[in-house]
């Protein structure tokens, strides 16, 4: 805000001169009568002119961010940048001209020069890292809101599923839908939306799915597709640069007969191969460049029969990340159930079961950092697995009073993990120095917690209730920090406990063959 020296009158001119009284007023008794003692006293004198908001601020700008999609440039006019030969023939002559030949070798040993000095001097070493790892092991552990995403509906739903834009991580894709039996509330939106965290006031795009959509995904490659699994059992694609429809659905016939609970892209060349799971008890996989129908199809019926009316219902999906041939499902009946795609036999594709919960297993997750571990969650418990035990977990939390409804692990740390209760507590677990209690437990709302996804940084973590709400929170730099020897000591841990799982069962059956004999 600027004026200029007119707009503040003629200036002043000081001297230096003795005092001399001009009025002289004697005090006067009776109005000492009505004189209030205040003590203190604050008075404010204004000088200048008084001025609205309006004249004192400056103009408010309005800013809209606005992509563009930025494919050739920096040609001549009279060069086509579609044209090979005359692209060619341009940078060819450039090529020979003398001035380019002499600033590239100019430009050349600058560059050599700056290249040999960062091989000889690593300017981004840390000199004081013990210290600092010191420093953060004397934090306690806490977290806080840094934002909160309310569904912007009269008529509230659950966020089901919540996933991080993967480069920016700016965004995050939240879809909603009632999973409660038969909900025909009358104005219940179909909607589900991608925010925008610097404008957490209004969705930054609304997707409009045929059914309400119980998970969605980005798609790890192509950061402007979406996969989603709807409540009629179909799926659907979305590109966010083509708008708030559909790219392309599978047809109700050849989809899934009850709600998808697992959505997943696989790591494929082309990034538009994925697959879903259902309670149906089908696993299904696509390509979103056909999806008239599935590509494979896999019944979970762990007798091996492939008969659909013995498969188990599938509640939760999770992929390995090295061998994407291989993945875990979750099932309403409390089994975890182990499948390779690869398999030579169609029977063979279900590997083995693993039993621990007495209800649904809401959430099974691969540790990010030793994949030979996952975790799972139903019931009250939370339980760590070994691929090797298959009778019973190797690592159990306590059991809650609340169910538990969602679990995932840290992205940055391979013993700490995070689990959501009916009563809206979020417990961050760290098995490495509390197995008994979590190392932190915060109240998030008073309504049940149904999903989590942490951030790929560790730092910020998304917390989905039963009435919509997302709740984003920022965990102190000691839950996420990875500090030194760590992993090693996290594997160490896994290991002893499934050597000792491993003797116990042995024991055991030891002892039942003598009973036998």
């Amino acid at each position: 805000y600027t004026r200029q020296r007119r707009d503040f009158g003629r200036p002043c001119a000081f001297s230096d001169r003795g005092a001399e009284v001009t009025v002289d007023i004697p005090p006067d008794p009776a109005l000492a009568a009505a004189f209030m003692l205040q003590d203190p006293v604050d008075s404010a004198v204004q000088h200048c002119c008084v001025m609205a908001a309006h004249e004192v601020n400056t103009e408010r700008v309005e800013v809209k961010s606005q992509g563009m999609n930025h494919v050739e440039g920096g040609w001549p006019k009279q060069i086509d940048p579609f044209n090979t030969e005359q692209t060619t023939r341009l940078r060819e002559e450039a090529e020979r001209d003398e001035s380019y030949i002499r600033a590239t070798l100019r430009l050349g040993s600058l560059v050599e020069h700056c290249v040999r000095q960062n091989n000889a001097i690593d300017i981004y070493e840390e000199y004081f890292e013990e210290e600092e790892e010191d420093e953060e092991e004397d934090e306690p552990p806490s977290a806080q809101t840094i934002n909160v995403l309310r569904d912007p509906n009269m008529v509230k739903r659950s966020a089901t599923h919540l996933s991080w834009h993967p480069n920016t991580g700016k965004s995050l894709a939240v879809a909603y839908s009632s999973l409660n039996f038969q909900d025909n509330r009358k104005e219940m939106s179909l909607d589900s939306y991608i925010w925008d965290l610097e404008n957490p006031y209004k969705p930054d795009l609304i997707l409009k799915p045929s059914s309400p959509l119980v998970t969605l995904e980005y798609n790890p490659k192509e950061w402007n597709l979406l996969l989603g699994g709807c409540y009629n059992g179909q799926m659907a694609y979305w590109d966010t640069r083509k708008g708030a429809l559909p790219v392309e659905v599978s047809p109700v016939e050849l989809s899934h007969r009850d709600p998808v609970y697992g959505a997943l892209w696989l790591p494929s060349r082309t990034g538009t191969e994925c697959f879903s799971a259902s309670t149906d008890g089908q696993v299904l996989w696509w390509d979103i460049r056909k999806l008239s129908e599935p590509t494979e199809t896999l019944v979970l019926d762990i007798t091996q029969e492939g008969q659909l009316s013995n498969a188990l219902g599938a509640m939760s999906l999770d992929l390995a990340p090295t061998t994407p041939a291989k993945f875990l499902v979750g099932t309403e009946q409390g089994s975890i159930i182990a499948c390779n795609r690869d398999a030579k036999a169609r029977s063979e594709r279900i590997t083995c079961t693993y039993r621990g919960h007495v209800r649904a297993v809401y959430a099974v997750a691969r540790n990010p950092l030793l994949p030979k571990v996952f975790l799972s969650v139903g019931d009250w418990t939370a339980r760590i697995w070994s691929e090797e035990i298959l009778d019973s977990s190797i690592m159990v939390t306590k059991c809650h009073i609340p169910y538990l409804m969602d679990g995932c692990w840290s992205p940055v740390k391979p013993a700490m993990f995070f689990t959501a209760r009916s009563d809206g507590t979020l417990d961050i677990w760290d098995f490495l120095f509390h197995q008994k209690s979590p190392s932190l437990s915060i109240k998030v709302c008073n309504e049940p917690l149904l999903s989590l996804r942490p951030h790929d940084n560790g730092y910020v973590i998304g917390c989905g209730s039963k009435l919509g709400t997302v709740t984003l929170l920022e965990i102190s730099s000691g839950l996420c920090t990875l500090r030194k020897n760590e992993k090693s000591m996290a594997s160490m841990m896994f290991e002893r406990e499934a050597r000792r799982e491993k003797i116990v069962q042995d024991k055991q059956r030891e002892l039942q063959l003598r009973e036998r004999a």
